[in-house]
């Protein structure tokens, strides 16, 4: 996948999740919206952080990325899952 094709993903989920935090009503839609897709990379990183004592590690890469902030910390936990059944 290309770089430039995910960055259109992230974006459009980005305005997905302000529509979203507009509909509910909740103030700063766009601040709310950025710190859950932060939230999901840094679970990431942390992960890969922790890597060191536990074992457990996610490749970091566009596709990682993109999962962890359109899905937020179940995309992260979703692709440990999934590394171990694989």
């Amino acid at each position: 996948m290309q770089v430039r094709n995910l960055v259109i993903v992230v974006v459009f989920v980005l305005l997905l999740f302000v529509l979203i935090y507009k509909l509910k009503k909740k103030k700063k839609p766009l601040k709310r919206a950025f710190l859950s897709m932060l939230c999901g990379v840094l679970t990431l990183v942390l992960t890969n952080i922790l890597g060191i004592y536990t074992n457990v590690y996610l490749p970091i890469s566009a596709l990682s990325l993109t999962i962890s902030a359109c899905l937020g910390i179940p995309g992260v936990a979703s692709m440990l899952v999934m590394s171990y059944i694989i």
